[in-house]
């Protein structure tokens, strides 16, 4: 019988044991993340609705939106990235000497069905460097990961990668349906494709493209993918196979991601569920930075990762 009014669905109250324990996962990580130079930043629980439309592709449905009494069209934040690049378009002196390496644990919204360990309303935590290309970088942001995640006692966590330039020339539909590869199976991904009109033959063919670019992309010097795993090796000393692998299923289906793709597996196994994903957004931050007169629009390179820390405490537990 309910004794008192209910929570929405999709929230809830946490109660003091499990807010113990996500305050400790948080500072943890945050330890690690000052080892690597990242310091904190907050942004607001709410954006202008503007400000996050357009950001997200078929995802974009599930943003919390309403009005104001002034009539403003206002959004609950979808995640903590978009509102840090409308941050640093607002104070672009942040990265005038150098890239600017930022960490943020906050609230994010979004409007899908409830499931376990899925609620509309939950933590992230990110950290993210803005301001340059280099490849180390992205190197660095992996690191830091794994390094939190195996702190917290994750032993076997590995970071599963790929790039977004080997889906080039293959159709959006078919790049979103391969990220669902460990949700539904391929038999499902071509029922997903069918009902599309793509026939089998030319499934196949986009599948071993992609497998194909992920091969030439590691073993070429020139690629970024190669160079990605130089910084990882030599300069993280971390281990192919145990730390980090490649995967060609794995696409990452937010429109913003513009190079090299990553997810975090606790148990080291790729089919498993996800307790952080990330990586490098380059043309994100552009869109908030209105050109000076005469000048085109601004170029703002950006990496990141993302913890969910429901997932992250789940995954903790069950090592133990």
């Amino acid at each position: 019988m309910q004794k008192a009014p209910p929570t929405p669905k999709g929230f809830r109250d946490i109660l003091p044991d499990l807010a113990k324990k996500r305050r400790q996962t948080i500072n943890q990580i945050a330890d690690i993340l000052e080892e690597f130079e990242f310091i904190p930043i907050e942004t607001p629980t709410i954006e202008f609705a503007q400000t996050l439309t357009g950001k997200y592709g078929e995802e974009e449905k599930l943003i919390y939106k309403f009005q104001d009494r002034g009539g403003r069209d206002l959004a609950l934040r979808y995640d903590l990235t978009v509102p840090l690049a409308r941050f640093i378009a607002n104070n672009q002196q942040l990265i005038a000497n150098g890239p600017f390496r930022r960490y943020q644990i906050g609230q994010v919204f979004r409007g899908e069905n409830p499931q376990h360990g899925r609620y509309r309303e939950f933590t992230q935590f990110d950290f993210d460097t803005v301001g340059s290309n280099r490849l180390g970088e992205d190197a660095k942001i992996i690191s830091a990961a794994i390094k939190a995640a195996k702190k917290l006692g994750l032993k076997d966590a590995k970071m599963f990668i790929n790039h977004k330039s080997n889906f080039e020339q293959v159709p959006l539909e078919v790049v979103r349906a391969i990220d669902k590869f460990y949700k539904i199976g391929m038999d499902g991904i071509k029922k997903e494709l069918f009902k599309k009109n793509f026939t089998e033959e030319q499934i196949q063919k986009f599948i071993e493209q992609i497998a194909l670019k992920l091969r030439i992309n590691v073993d070429s010097p020139s690629a970024d993918l190669h160079r990605l795993n130089l910084f990882l090796k030599e300069e993280h000393k971390l281990e192919i196979g145990t730390d980090y692998d490649w995967d060609e299923n794995l696409a990452r289906g937010i429109d913003y991601y513009t190079g090299a793709i990553f997810e975090l597996k606790a148990g080291g196994k790729a089919e498993e569920l996800t307790i952080g994903a990330g990586g490098r957004y380059d043309n994100l931050i552009g869109m908030f930075v209105h050109p000076d007169r005469g000048r085109t629009k601004k170029d703002i390179p950006a990496v990141g990762f993302s913890f969910g820390i429901d997932r992250l405490i789940e995954a903790i537990d069950d090592t133990k």
